[in-house]
């Protein structure tokens, strides 16, 4: 799952969302310390939302398709794609339109700038002004996305390739996350319960 996965995923409090959105930039355990309990709730539910992702048989299913070509980038792939169809489909998932969303996630993490990780503080900008949250329901906006990550990987990646693959195999990607991302909602919302 990326961004706005992780997001949706934390429900309503902006404490837990924050720690969700910044889970992939936060190392070691000591987090209550840092951040306080409500973002290391969230920095912990991005952790366990990651550790069932990866154990998923649906999920190993769509990366298994991309594997041979992009071998251990698959899975950055398929959370890129599965971004996409929570975007694109959106108003399955949620009555706010994502638009409204996006800008209350971003309002957000700038009114707390002063504690994020500093790659993220970074990343921030040019999130922003892509709108990236928003773009991820354009398959050309995921090609930007796959083809700057390309560009930042640290060895040949050829990510930027990827969207070529979505668009082949569109119906059966969207056939696994469909498949796929209500079992993670449900985890999502019964891990929140039983780590108040």
């Amino acid at each position: 799952m990326n961004f706005l996965a992780h997001l949706y995923l934390s429900g309503s409090d902006s404490d837990v969302m924050l720690g969700n959105f910044i889970g992939d930039f936060v190392k070691g355990r000591d987090l209550t310390s840092t951040f306080g309990a409500g973002i290391a709730k969230g920095i912990h539910l991005h952790r366990a939302i990651d550790e069932f992702t990866d154990h998923d048989p649906v999920v190993r299913k769509s990366k298994n398709r991309l594997r041979p070509t992009y071998r251990h980038y698959s899975g950055v792939i398929v959370d890129i794609f599965y971004d996409h169809f929570l975007a694109a489909n959106w108003g399955v998932y949620s009555q706010e339109p994502l638009e409204q969303y996006a800008a209350r996630v971003y309002q957000l993490v700038l009114e707390h700038q002063s504690i994020l990780p500093e790659r993220v503080n970074q990343l921030l900008p040019h999130m922003m002004r892509g709108n990236w949250l928003v773009s991820y329901a354009h398959v050309d906006s995921i090609q930007r996305v796959l083809a700057g990550m390309a560009r930042r990987a640290t060895f040949e990646s050829k990510m930027e390739l990827a969207t070529e693959d979505l668009r082949h195999h569109y119906g059966e990607f969207q056939a696994e996350f469909d498949l796929f991302f209500p079992a993670l909602k449900i985890y999502s919302s019964q891990w929140l319960e039983s780590n108040p």
